[in-house]
C-alpha cells in the first residue's frame, strides 16, 4: 500500500473549462419537458456552473483531508480513504458505492461515522482512482474479494461492510465470502428480485406493493444506461470520455431520477469531477457488462449467514421478505425521505441507522 494525494493538474482543469465553452449543443422538441430526458435548460446552467462557478480545488482540498492510500489486487490498481477514528476499539467499517457515485458521495457523513468506525471508503474497481480497468472479470463476486483482501492488508480481523446500490449487492456478497471476518453488512438502495413462485407475491403490505410497483417502472422505463453500459460500454466511452458536456449529463440523470432530496450541487460535481478527470466514464460502463455477462450472476448462491441491515429510503424497492433470502435481516428501517443516494441526500438520518445497526451486534 502507497499513500496517494489528488493532485490533478492545472492543464486538465483548464482542458475542462475550454471544452465545456465549446460544447455543440443539441437541439430538442419543445414541449416534452423532462419525459425524454434532462432537458437542455437544466444540463446548460448545470455546465455552466461547472465551468464558472464550481470550484475544483476546493473540492480537491475537501478529498485530499482524508488519508488516501493505493493498492494493487489481481493487477488492478485499488483507491481507498482510510480515516480512523479517535476512538482505537472503533469498528472497523469498509463502506462501497454504486455507479454513478464515487467514494466523494460519502463526505457529508465522514465526520458522523468517524466517531465509532475507523472508515474505509473504497473506489469500486474501474471507477475514478480505482481505474481504468486493466483486464475483464470484474463482476461482484471479484470486486467483494479483492475489497475483503483490502481490509486484511489494513489488519483488521473483524469488520463491517456497508454498500449503497451495486455496492450493497458487494457488501452482502463480501459477508457471504467472508463469515468469519465480516460482523454485519448494512445496505441501502438495494435491489431486490421475486422469484416465479406466485407465492412471492402473495400478503404484500401496501408499502411493498409500491416498491415493487416502482421497481417494475424501473425496468419498463428507466433501464436505458443499464442495457447501452452492459451491451455496449465501448461504443459508450468515445462519447463520455471526449464529451465533459455528455458526462454531466450521463450522471446527473440518475441523481434526479434516484433520489428524494435534491443533492447539493457542488458535491454532485465533485463526484462527476472525479469520473471526467480519471477518464473512467468507460471502465465503469463496463462493469455493467462485467454483470450482464458473468455465468454465475444469476445461479442460485448459499444464504450469507451474516446478519443483514436495511436502511430504506422512500425512492427504494427493497421487499423484505426477498432480502430474506440473501441474509438474516435483523435490522429494517424505512425512513421518511431520501433515495438512492441517501448519505448525500440525508446524511443524518443515514449515519444514525449505520450506527443503530451495528451497535446490536
Amino acid at each position: 500500500m502507497r499513500p496517494f494525494h489528488i493532485n490533478i493538474s492545472e492543464a486538465d482543469v483548464q482542458d475542462l473549462r475550454d471544452r465545456l465553452a465549446r460544447t455543440r449543443w443539441t437541439p430538442e422538441i419543445p414541449g416534452q419537458g423532462w419525459q425524454r430526458g434532462l432537458p437542455v435548460d437544466y444540463v446548460r446552467d448545470l455546465a455552466q456552473y461547472w465551468a464558472d462557478g464550481y470550484d475544483w480545488r476546493a473540492a480537491e482540498a475537501r478529498l485530499n483531508e482524508l488519508p488516501q492510500f493505493l493498492t494493487e489486487v489481481d493487477g488492478q490498481t485499488l483507491h481507498f480513504a482510510h480515516v480512523r477514528s479517535a476512538d482505537p476499539d472503533a469498528t472497523p467499517l469498509l463502506i462501497s458505492h454504486d455507479w454513478p457515485g464515487s467514494f466523494a458521495v460519502y463526505l457529508p457523513v465522514v465526520e458522523a461515522l468517524r466517531k465509532e468506525f475507523h472508515l474505509v471508503l473504497v473506489s469500486n474497481p474501474g471507477i475514478a482512482f480505482s481505474g481504468p480497468l486493466v483486464a475483464p472479470g470484474w463482476h461482484a463476486r471479484k470486486t467483494a474479494s479483492a475489497l475483503n483482501e483490502i481490509m486484511a492488508r489494513l489488519g483488521y480481523e473483524r469488520y463491517g461492510v456497508q454498500g449503497t446500490g451495486g455496492g450493497a449487492a458487494i457488501a452482502v456478497e463480501m459477508g457471504r465470502q467472508a463469515p468469519d471476518r465480516v460482523i454485519g453488512v448494512h445496505v441501502n438502495g438495494h435491489i431486490t428480485f421475486p422469484s416465479d413462485d406466485p407465492g412471492d407475491f402473495a400478503g404484500l403490505t401496501e408499502a411493498e406493493q409500491g416498491r415493487l410497483g416502482r421497481l417494475q417502472e424501473f425496468r419498463d422505463d428507466k433501464m436505458g444506461f443499464n442495457f447501452i453500459q452492459s451491451t455496449r460500454p465501448q461504443t459508450l466511452a468515445y462519447g463520455l470520455h471526449d464529451s465533459p458536456v455528455g458526462q454531466l449529463a450521463w450522471i446527473a440523470e440518475k441523481f434526479v431520477e434516484w433520489t428524494d432530496t435534491e443533492v447539493d450541487r457542488d458535491l454532485l460535481l465533485t463526484n462527476i469531477s472525479l469520473y471526467w478527470f480519471t477518464g473512467t466514464a468507460g471502465s465503469s460502463a463496463n462493469l455493467y457488462w462485467e454483470a450482464a455477462h458473468d455465468p454465475e450472476a444469476w445461479t442460485p448462491k448459499p444464504k450469507s449467514t451474516v446478519p443483514l441491515g436495511v436502511g430504506l429510503g422512500v425512492t427504494d424497492i427493497t421487499i423484505r421478505r426477498f432480502a430474506e433470502r440473501e441474509a438474516p435481516v435483523t435490522h429494517w428501517t424505512e425512513l421518511p425521505s431520501g433515495g438512492n443516494f441517501l448519505p448525500a441526500e440525508q446524511p443524518e438520518l443515514f449515519a444514525e441507522d449505520v450506527r443503530a445497526f451495528f451497535r446490536t451486534l
